[in-house]
């Protein structure tokens, strides 16, 4: 039996949910809230990122855009990879509010630095210390598969991919519709103000003052970690005894040394590692998806583009974010009870590489029957996304115990990042090829470009099969 200590606020929190057996509906909120305006900085950027690049004039050439673009998008993940682990230590150590709050605080200011950016190198740098200082991801997942009860794990852990699912509404409509304001709303902005010297501005300003109410709402985000210090005990003879630093089990809390080397022994426990790999493949295929998609759609017809305007872009976003965050709170948690985690799993990365396949087929469309097409798609694939990660976000957290969920989500996170960061460079260099190739001798610069893309979902697939992945003991 697990011992309760005076004063140590995890040892609250669960004496608070052994009373209480219902869903922690409060909590989720703030947990929902505060994902949601860590998100929007990355999501916002996908609708005007093209013509960013555009006004910025790197591009020698049109079909280059998408190249300097990739390197844009790549630059935040690569950043989060040098900090995941160090930021996963910290909230095993100090606790995840901390962390969490510190990481608000940094798009409240280095997004807004990044809507002023006048040169390519200004947007590189301001996205990299946005990616250095947000050091969220980690602990929030952790932390909500923590502030409520075991059974409701699966629903706080898909809270946080349903707020992301919500950034897919607000972010791209934010970004679509708030960028160049002075040319889109000319009677409201003027070209001298302030949006109208810095184009995009106003969509990153509108995030900032967003995380700033999520900021006030961490105040009352409770504390999960156990952070047992020195308390005055009764011994059993009756006198007081001073009981040292420790945790649940009575161990010692680890020094920073100790926590090294716990770190490497997460790093042999294969549960964990095989679904951080899983979740390492499919963030690398979403996020070039991601990068090509907002590249491809507002590309022009004669590089077998759709033409699209980055409200156009925002649209088909936001309407799949919706259908995501629907999906995710009121079918995912039902299907991951009654059917498991990986059943799912596969059939949502079989039918997104179906969907993939007729991308290349739909620069052939025009008019209304293009829009609803290219909304489903869009909307198909997320949901598969989404399928996709919950259950790695699920696989990561059981594989693991509470005291070692920051550090085995900080590399998560890590290589997470790792594969993020080469997926929009990589994305991009790929772009841009295959709009110098669009008369190609075997196919046609898209189709081979979508038909990469997909050979990343196979491997993943073919992964989730054993001896690559077993499941961990917990989930059996």
């Amino acid at each position: 039996m697990k011992l309760c200590k005076e004063g140590c606020p995890g040892c609250r929190l669960d004496e608070i949910n052994n009373a209480k057996t219902g869903i922690p509906y409060l909590n989720f909120f703030y947990i929902w809230v505060v994902c949601l305006c860590s998100t929007l900085p990355i999501q916002s950027l996908f609708p005007y990122l093209y013509f960013m690049i555009r006004d910025l004039k790197v591009a020698k050439q049109e079909q280059d855009i998408g190249f300097y673009a990739g390197f844009v998008g790549a630059t935040y993940f690569l950043a989060r990879t040098i900090s995941a682990v160090p930021w996963g230590m910290f909230a095993d150590k100090y606790g995840r509010k901390p962390c969490i709050l510190i990481s608000i605080l940094s798009v409240i200011i280095v997004n807004a630095l990044f809507g002023l950016s006048t040169t390519y190198w200004m947007a590189i740098v301001t996205r990299g210390l946005l990616g250095l200082l947000c050091g969220i991801l980690g602990p929030i997942k952790a932390y909500a598969s923590e502030v409520c009860r075991k059974e409701h794990q699966a629903l706080g852990i898909s809270l946080v991919t349903s707020s992301r699912a919500i950034a897919f509404v607000i972010g791209p409509a934010i970004g679509g519709f708030l960028s160049q304001p002075a040319i889109k709303y000319p009677n409201i902005f003027s070209q001298e103000s302030i949006f109208g010297r810095f184009p995009y501005f106003l969509p990153c300003f509108v995030i900032s003052v967003l995380a700033a109410g999520a900021c006030v709402a961490c105040i009352w985000l409770p504390e999960t970690l156990h952070m047992h210090r020195y308390n005055n005990v009764e011994a059993s003879d009756g006198m007081e005894a001073q009981v040292p630093d420790s945790s649940l089990d009575g161990k010692p809390k680890q020094s920073w040394s100790e926590r090294f080397a716990s770190t490497k022994s997460l790093l042999k426990n294969w549960h964990l590692m095989s679904s951080i790999i899983l979740y390492c493949i499919f963030s690398l295929y979403d996020t070039a998806y991601y990068e090509i998609f907002s590249l491809w759609a507002v590309s022009s017809r004669k590089y077998h583009g759709l033409s699209f305007t980055s409200q156009n872009v925002g649209t088909v976003l936001a309407i799949s974010g919706f259908g995501i965050f629907v999906y995710q709170l009121l079918i995912y948690p039902f299907l991951a009870k009654y059917v498991g985690l990986m059943k799912p799993f596969r059939s949502a990365a079989v039918l997104s590489i179906l969907v993939i396949a007729t991308y290349p087929f739909m620069a052939n469309l025009h008019g209304m029957e293009l829009k609803v097409l290219i909304n489903i798609a869009s909307l198909l694939k997320n949901i598969f996304a989404a399928t996709i990660t919950t259950a790695c976000n699920i696989l990561q957290n059981t594989a693991v115990t509470q005291e070692h969920r920051g550090v085995a989500n900080g590399i998560s996170v890590t290589l997470m990042s790792i594969f993020k960061a080469v997926g929009p460079a990589a994305a991009g260099i790929l772009f841009s090829w295959s709009q110098k190739n669009v008369t190609g001798l075997f196919l046609p610069g898209d189709h081979i470009l979508y038909l990469l893309l997909n050979m990343v979902a196979v491997i993943g697939l073919t992964l989730t099969f054993k001896p690559f992945f077993s499941m961990p003991s917990a989930m059996k």
